[in-house]
């Protein structure tokens, strides 16, 4: 597969991922989350899936497309392992969703990462809540979902949190 239509790939079962969980997202309170704003396409959907919900997004240096930039009351920078911890201090675990799409094209380097990012997320989560992310995770209060229809196993990691 290219990286083109890895890429692709990677997109549309994001995609569908947040349209699976958008009914059981509407039923829960807590804000929305978004690890990694990047070009801002995913904090962009958020938006459309949750119209009036608070969507916090952490991103260590902003070069999203101007109109997917989210006010300056919701937008956390820094290094996502600083800036994490400390919004937990703010926010307590009451994320209803969190979505995460941080890493590089280094396997070893996101492995790592992923120690570090389950605690530190899940000091976010709200009972109930779901994470979405692009790696796997292992945390203790959180239960691995079935891919939804149409998305390949283990191209996007779906959770619970209990």
């Amino acid at each position: 597969m290219s990286r083109l239509d890895s890429f692709i790939a990677r997109m549309q079962a994001q995609r569908d991922c947040l349209n699976f969980l958008k009914p059981s997202v509407d039923g829960l309170g807590g804000p929305i989350l978004e690890v990694g704003l990047g070009n801002g396409r995913t904090y962009d959907h958020l938006r459309d899936l949750f119209p009036g919900r608070d969507i916090y997004v952490f991103e260590r240096q902003v070069a999203a497309h101007p109109d997917c930039i989210p006010p300056d009351n919701r937008l956390f920078l820094g290094e996502a392992r600083d800036s994490l911890p400390r919004v937990a201090r703010l926010l307590g675990a009451s994320a209803a969703l969190i979505h995460t799409d941080l890493g590089t094209g280094d396997h070893s380097a996101n492995m790592a990462m992923g120690k570090w990012l389950g605690p530190a997320l899940d000091a976010l989560a709200g009972s109930g809540g779901y994470v979405l992310a692009n790696q796997p995770f292992e945390v203790p209060r959180w239960d691995r979902l079935a891919e939804p229809p149409g998305v390949s196993a283990d191209r996007y990691f779906l959770y619970r949190v209990n």
